[in-house]
């Protein structure tokens, strides 16, 4: 099987990671976007510039975005038609909190997110992170990564038909290479959105080697 592997860099080093990356055939991805082409947004960063920079992908709604900065489905949902008017690929980060999956609330939270931040166009990646998992250590079990992964799959699949079966989907959420394995043989797992553990090259490349073939 190929693999495709992207590197989200801050966005100070998206020029230098670019070239860098450009005959090596690493993607580079931005961590975030503004939504609008151009305008009064000092110190934001435009999709156009992401791509000015040589990136090809863009994180939208990352758990850390909706929380500290209080993004909302809509305003992911503008992010994401962004990025593809600027020719990029986003990442689009859907999860629930521990709350909310201790309420038994993780499908209606998908079925929500998934409902009101899914651009027009069905070319995605939906990374499903669970925000409690993130950067704790702790992971959900198999059978959980399973359902919602069939769960976004289904939706995915009656919102852009067939084209919808052919959205990746990646697990995120302290992925490391102790679990990439079992994580990545999971039906509907497509790949992963690594955090902490890409943060060391030995272990992104461990996590790398666990990719079906």
């Amino acid at each position: 099987a190929r693999l495709d592997l992207a590197v989200g860099v801050p966005a100070t080093l998206l020029i230098e990671a670019a070239n860098a990356m450009a005959d090596c055939g690493i993607a580079i991805a931005a961590q975030d976007c503004h939504h609008n082409l151009s305008g009064a947004h000092t110190g934001d960063i435009s999709a156009e510039m992401v791509a000015d920079c040589g990136a090809r992908y863009v994180i939208v709604g990352h758990s850390e975005r909706r929380t500290d900065h209080r993004e909302s489905d809509g305003d992911i949902r503008q992010k994401a038609q962004a990025a593809l008017r600027a020719g990029l690929t986003p990442i689009l980060c859907i999860g629930e909190t521990k709350q909310q999956r201790d309420d038994g609330l993780t499908l209606a939270i998908l079925a929500e997110q998934l409902e009101h931040s899914l651009p027009d166009s069905p070319e995605l990646v939906i990374a499903y992170e669970p925000v409690w998992a993130i950067g704790t250590g702790l992971t959900p079990t198999l059978e959980d990564v399973t359902k919602a992964h069939a769960f976004i799959r289904h939706t995915l699949t009656r919102r852009f038909g067939e084209a919808g079966s052919g959205i990746r989907i990646l697990y995120g959420g302290s992925v490391k290479p102790s679990n990439a394995g079992d994580i990545l043989a999971v039906a509907n797992v497509d790949g992963a959105l690594v955090g902490g553990a890409s943060l060391k090259a030995a272990d992104l490349m461990a996590i790398c080697r666990c990719v079906p073939v």
